[in-house]
């Protein structure tokens, strides 16, 4: 039988959380949701549209309320220690911190939470993909779904394309001018153009980048 060790009281999690924390560095994930399936080794859980299965072994932390004298329990019955079951049930939200090797998941901290969250939970890759994010450039091209900018960073050059859409904003100087001369119609194309010196402000979506806001801070000379 594999052995779990179990947080006992907020001293002994808060320790925990110290020890984790250089791990977290070193990346140790995180994800969010309610517990689906389980056996001796594994546990699944539904972090919002994701399933994901983690394994358990000897290493794993569990932060339950009562885990310490369920422990004592245990070892006093010669148990050989409590199971994971005896804390976690299907249906319960959790949170885990885990550890990625390829295609495993490994479990390093499974704590017991009162509530996924909205939309039934999220991961620190979910979360990480919907912060927003800006790049400072120089506009090398704009088709009618794609911008493409240029600039220097870290000594080096780099190029970065950006999807734009309905959605995206266009924000200039005098381009409030411009829209009340067009009769208040104006395309992304009159407020931005190629050798433009931009702000973008965008969020990542899968393996593409969606510009929310364009922002000129200087028009082309």
């Amino acid at each position: 039988m594999r052995r779990i060790t179990l947080g006992c009281s907020l001293a002994v999690v808060a320790l925990v959380g110290w020890l984790v924390a250089p791990a977290l560095a070193q990346g140790t994930k995180t994800a969010r949701g309610n517990v689906t399936a389980m056996t001796a080794d594994t546990m699944t859980v539904k972090a919002g549209e994701k399933e994901m299965k983690f394994t358990v072994d000897g290493k794993t932390v569990l932060t339950a309320s009562g885990a310490g004298t369920a422990e004592r329990k245990a070892e006093a019955a010669g148990k050989g220690g409590p199971k994971l079951a005896d804390f976690v049930k299907v249906g319960d939200a959790v949170e885990v911190e885990y550890h990625e090797t390829g295609a495993t998941l490994h479990a390093a901290n499974i704590r017991r939470i009162r509530s996924a969250g909205a939309g039934g939970g999220t991961t620190s890759d979910d979360r990480a993909q919907s912060a927003t994010q800006t790049a400072n450039g120089t506009v090398e091209s704009i088709t009618g779904s794609t911008l493409t900018i240029t600039g220097s960073q870290s000594g080096g050059t780099f190029k970065q394309s950006f999807n734009i859409d309905a959605k995206t904003r266009a924000v200039a100087v005098g381009a409030g001018t411009a829209a009340q001369a067009a009769g208040g119609k104006v395309s992304f194309n009159d407020v931005v153009g190629v050798g433009d010196q931009v702000t973008v402000t965008y969020r990542q979506s899968g393996d593409s980048l969606h510009a929310e806001e364009v922002r000129v801070r200087a028009k082309k000379k």
